[in-house]
């Protein structure tokens, strides 16, 4: 998959494209039917399929408050990437870029630049100018230069419309299983392992610390799978603040069942499963490895009861 950076970087694909846009944040089951559509009608018409999606999100940029991400773009990207898509271009999403018309945006980068045949968006797809323009208005400017225009109906799961904000709340809550059920797979982050006060290891549960960039880290003691050395290891996951210990700072620890390499400034990606509890003060050391070796318990009683498991997180 080709990865442009900006409009000025954009060459010319061979042939005219078929283009989805989007934040695509989290890639849930929404973002999902919007890219096997868009794979089918390029596919169908004989294009070239390209996602347009935008860095910063376009919130930020215009002052409605920062947006704390589901996924890192470099997550977001390898995402897409398992689609089948054969392009992705990256715009900066600036004062600049948002103060194109709608009919600039159109004319001058869905026509002029990306070659667009065919455009898919979800229905509440919103562009140009103060968000001045709608689906309607892009199949109406779209008629005008012979391009197809495809809106996405949301999906719906559990009676509820699929979205990034639901999402993010969900994870901010700590409702990881919640969230996973609406992104169609295991909430991720991904860091390398630092070396941090090694009370795991004293307590008897040596732990990975994890340095992340990731903008949203759900607090508790969660039941969750560890990627190092391309390998896939059951995990038992706390992010907190450690306050038997009186820490400050959050921290992200992660205890490998029968896992015993060293691993510090390695790569890692983690991904949540299920809550078990809510991080709590325990008066004595002791009282808190206690409690550990009954999360740990309950962990392998959940990965137990469910064999199969590490072979779909690989997939």
């Amino acid at each position: 998959m080709k990865i442009i950076r900006g409009f000025q970087k954009f060459p010319l694909l061979g042939s005219p494209t078929a283009v989805a846009i989007g934040n695509f944040d989290g890639l849930h089951l929404g973002h999902q039917k919007i890219l096997r559509f868009l794979v089918e009608r390029s596919q169908k018409k004989r294009l070239s399929s390209l996602v347009l999606t935008f860095y910063p999100h376009p919130e930020t940029t215009l002052g409605k408050g920062k947006i704390d991400m589901i996924q890192t773009l470099s997550q977001r990207l390898d995402y897409i990437k398992k689609f089948g898509i054969q392009a992705v271009l990256v715009t900066p999403f600036n004062k600049t870029f948002s103060n194109l018309s709608s009919e600039a945006f159109i004319q001058k980068i869905l026509v002029n630049t990306l070659k667009a045949k065919e455009v898919i968006v979800g229905e509440n797809f919103r562009f140009g100018k103060n968000r001045e323009g709608g689906v309607a208005r892009l199949k109406q400017l779209g008629s005008q230069f012979d391009l197809t225009v495809h809106s996405i109906p949301p999906q719906k799961k559990k009676g509820r419309i699929v979205s990034s904000s639901l999402i993010r709340k969900l994870l901010l809550q700590g409702k990881v299983k919640e969230a996973n059920v609406f992104l169609g797979r295991f909430y991720q982050i991904e860091g390398r392992v630092i070396k941090g006060e090694e009370r795991g290891r004293i307590l008897g549960f040596p732990t990975a610390n994890i340095q992340t960039v990731n903008e949203i880290l759900p607090h508790g003691v969660f039941i969750s799978l560890a990627e190092i050395y391309s390998q896939i290891y059951p995990s038992l996951t706390n992010v907190g603040k450690r306050p038997t210990f009186e820490g400050k700072g959050l921290v992200i620890e992660s205890h490998l069942m029968d896992f015993s390499q060293k691993v510090y400034g390695r790569k890692i990606k983690l991904s949540f499963l299920k809550k078990i509890r809510e991080e709590k003060s325990f008066p004595t050391p002791q009282s808190l490895s206690n409690q550990i070796k009954k999360d740990l318990e309950v962990a392998r009683d959940f990965f137990h009861s469910k064999p199969k498991l590490i072979d779909s997180a690989i997939k």
